[in-house]
């Protein structure tokens, strides 16, 4: 008898969880603590290592607020894709307090001049690229 292994399924879950846990402000002792494991547990889950069981998956969702389906790629269309992609950027060290940071900016105008302030920042650090010399 071969040993289970997980899947792409269990990585895609687990990097979910993780994206979703950091948007709620949970640690992984927290999330462990409130579904009955320890860190070190949520840690594999988060990882891959491990697959999350259904009843577990089920009640990691309510705490977290979203549908167990959040933790799934659904379909194989355009909202599939931009799901990956907007999950993808939340992985991004930092990504998830800029963002909260920036929701709790309640004026618009103030909105709009952050936003500018980033995407400026974004096209300074592409311009910072090393060049290419030619011997």
């Amino acid at each position: 008898m071969m040993p289970k292994q997980t899947t792409d399924v269990d990585r895609l879950v687990g990097l979910r969880i993780t994206a979703l846990r950091k948007a709620r402000g949970l640690s992984q002792t927290a999330l462990g603590t409130a579904v009955g494991v320890t860190f070190q547990q949520v840690q594999k889950y988060e990882k891959g290592q491990n697959r999350v069981g259904a009843g577990r998956l089920r009640e990691i969702a309510r705490l977290l607020e979203v549908p167990v389906s959040a933790f799934f790629e659904e379909g194989d269309g355009a909202a599939a894709q931009e799901q990956t992609e907007v999950f993808g950027f939340l992985r991004a060290h930092g990504a998830v307090d800029l963002l909260r940071a920036f929701a709790s900016i309640e004026d618009d105008q103030m909105r709009r001049e952050v936003l500018a302030i980033v995407r400026s920042a974004a096209r300074l650090g592409r311009k910072k690229e090393p060049e290419v010399l030619d011997a």
